[in-house]
């Protein structure tokens, strides 16, 4: 009985819409141009990709925009012809961004709230995978004050300080039949709050190229004494754990960037990301009654993974840009390690955007995210789920903004 109450237990499912539970969906302008930002000071979302080129920003700003994920994910269990989809859930991540300070002078000052990292899946309380997992829904929010110095005419530095809140609720079912025939279930929600960093480097060249190169931090997602709620038979309830401790890793990305001009209309971005998930080694979980369920730590072997984007903006009008990108993310997942909660591969991205100015101070701006995840084919080595997963995502996106 306890070897099998541990299984469904050997970790935290988590699903995001980049690489993993990584999402970048930070800046609508950016988001349509595939997600490149880092070597172009384009707005206020500069304080996220890049907090070196703030203070090169012409004018100070705010701007708020979210990004709705649609979400479709199939599975073929393995010799079966079934496909079983998961439900329609639509988490939508956020972006708030500021920058104050004269631009005349040196030193800017920015504020960022954004999403990181985090999703949303769902899928039907019976399916084959249900002790693996049925619902979960993933948020972490960072909130970063950041300064932005121009060093000199040509080159910027900018840091912010971050700070992590994150939430996890997660539910599957228990190998246990409960008196009215249904499977009995778990579910596990914390809370967590944790410190990290980011910081940049922007530098315009005399040739007019522009390169970013930006490195922000991993954060440990500590939850402390979250919640164990086991809906089990009453005779057994006693042996379950209330509580429960685990560590996740919000991993670390270093990128560089280059910003092209070929006329004064038209930008070019390109991007290398490199995300540091080989920290991701293993889940830890510790829980405040053993009798039933043990603590466990879980081998996720993850490894480095870069995703590469192109984007390119033409101001069309004095009104309106037009923007499109093109990208494709490695899989840090390696084989037999991939789950319904991170059926993940390599993917394409394909984006569109368009920016209106109605007044010199308000603009709206755009952008739809394709994400086509390539079709995989695993059997995973823990829970001996075996079959083909198959994902797309369609993310639209609108932000307001307002410069002062």
């Amino acid at each position: 009985m306890k070897k099998i109450l541990i299984s469904f237990l050997l970790v935290i499912p988590v699903w995001g819409f980049a690489q993993s539970y990584q999402v970048n969906l930070q800046g609508q302008k950016q988001i349509g141009m595939a997600g490149a930002g880092t070597g172009v000071a384009m707005d206020e979302a500069a304080v996220f990709f890049n907090p070196g080129a703030v203070t090169f920003l012409k004018q100070n700003g705010i701007q708020g925009g979210v990004s709705p994920i649609f979400l479709k994910s199939a599975f073929n269990e393995a010799g079966t012809d079934r496909v079983e989809r998961n439900k329609n859930k639509v988490p939508t991540p956020l972006q708030l961004y500021a920058v104050f300070g004269s631009p005349e002078n040196r030193l800017r000052f920015g504020l960022g709230v954004y999403t990181p990292f985090g999703g949303a899946m769902h899928w039907d309380e019976n399916w084959s995978g249900k002790y693996t997992v049925t619902s979960l829904d993933l948020q972490a929010i960072y909130i970063q004050p950041t300064l932005s110095l121009k060093i000199t005419d040509n080159i910027g530095i900018g840091a912010g300080l971050v700070y992590s809140m994150g939430k996890v609720d997660l539910k599957r079912a228990v190998p246990i039949t409960l008196n009215n025939g249904q499977s009995a279930t778990a579910q596990l929600k914390g809370d967590a709050h944790d410190f990290g960093w980011n910081a940049g480097l922007y530098v315009k060249t005399v040739s007019g190229v522009s390169i970013g190169i930006t490195h922000r931090s991993q954060v440990t997602a500590s939850v402390k004494d979250g919640d164990a709620i086991f809906d089990v038979p009453g005779a057994l309830a006693s042996g379950f754990p209330t509580k429960f401790n685990a560590n996740l890793p919000l991993p670390a990305t270093s990128s560089i960037g280059f910003g092209f001009y070929p006329s004064q209309k038209t930008t070019i971005a390109l991007d290398v990301n490199w995300v540091h998930w080989n920290k991701y080694k293993e889940l830890a979980f510790e829980y405040d009654n053993n009798q039933r369920v043990e603590n466990t730590k879980s081998p996720r072997n993850y490894h480095d993974a870069a995703t590469f984007r192109l984007g390119v903006e033409n101001q069309t009008t004095a009104k309106i840009a037009l923007r499109a990108g093109i990208g494709y993310a490695l899989t840090p997942v390696s084989k037999g390690y991939v789950t319904p909660e991170v059926p993940d591969a390599n993917r394409l991205l394909l984006s569109a955007g368009v920016g209106y100015k109605p007044t010199e101070r308000l603009g709206v701006d755009f952008s739809f995210l394709y994400e086509n995840v390539v079709a995989r084919t695993e059997a995973n080595i823990e829970t001996g789920l075996n079959g083909t997963f198959k994902t797309v995502a369609y993310i639209p996106g609108v932000a307001i903004s307002y410069k002062f």
